[in-house]
């Protein structure tokens, strides 16, 4: 398990934020990226742009759109990474597809992770009965591949659970991403089993949007993943968004962190 990830849960509940590269630059992701830092997260998801993100709702979607409109390629997310790494020792994982890795070649792949400080991966639609294709690779420069659990997996919690790295993320609603009103999902019982075979973390993502959604997800789970709601901010102010994203960031942060 990478040691970045393990600390970034060590003093409390994590905030982890994400957002897609290029979107609306790869410059102005830097400056989200940090802005995001500074305002409290504690590990940050980066989009890889690709073109057919089948877990993604419609605000990730358009995200996805226009960094590829504006040029960005798969090096961009490595460069990214590598220039977040250079001013912070923040946990970086990448939420990616299996198409751009296995274009790319594992190999070669998850060692520029290692060379631009990237801890872990994220990949929607590679089945935990497919990890052993891509394992080997990750463990070899010492990246976490990143395996979900979803509300339709109850009876293939444990076995997931018990062979996690990095952390454990739970996928609090059926669907894609997106922000909810209420997320319904009996996470409590999810969570409980995951945790009888594991001592990893656990984080919950898909739908939560406000720094209330997130309190009330704190008091189960070890880290809080919030996306759409992020990208939605980007979306609405564009260049400008760096200071909303900051506000944003340390509400949810002291949000969750008050209540330990």
């Amino acid at each position: 398990m990478s040691e970045r990830i393990r600390n970034a849960f060590k003093k409390s509940n994590a905030f982890i934020g994400f957002l897609t590269c290029g979107d609306p630059s790869v410059k102005k992701s830097l400056e989200f990226a940090e802005r995001l830092i500074e305002g409290g997260i504690d590990l940050l998801e980066i989009g890889i742009p690709f073109s057919d993100p089948i877990a993604e709702g419609e605000v990730i979607q358009k995200a996805n759109i226009r960094a590829l409109s504006a040029g960005t390629r798969v090096e961009d997310s490595f460069t990214l990474a590598k220039e977040i790494r250079v001013r912070s020792g923040i946990p970086l994982v990448f939420l990616t597809y299996l198409n751009p890795v296995f274009a790319y070649g594992y190999d070669a792949f998850f060692k520029r992770c290692k060379d631009c400080g990237v801890d872990g991966v994220i990949i929607p639609d590679m089945p935990f009965e497919e990890q052993g294709e891509a394992l080997p690779f990750a463990d070899r420069h010492g990246a976490d591949i990143i395996s979900l659990v979803a509300p339709t997996s109850k009876r293939r919690v444990c076995e997931i659970a018990a062979k996690a790295r990095g952390f454990l993320y739970v996928v609090s609603s059926m669907g894609v991403t997106g922000m909810r009103k209420e997320i319904s999902t009996d996470l409590k019982s999810i969570i409980s089993e995951a945790k009888r075979v594991t001592d990893i973390p656990i984080a919950v993502g898909f739908g939560i949007s406000s720094k209330e959604q997130a309190r009330e997800i704190s008091e189960l789970a070890d880290g809080v993943i919030i996306g759409s709601a992020i990208v939605k901010i980007i979306e609405k102010y564009g260049e400008d968004a760096g200071k909303y994203l900051y506000e944003f960031a340390r509400e949810v942060s002291e949000e969750i962190k008050t209540r330990i």
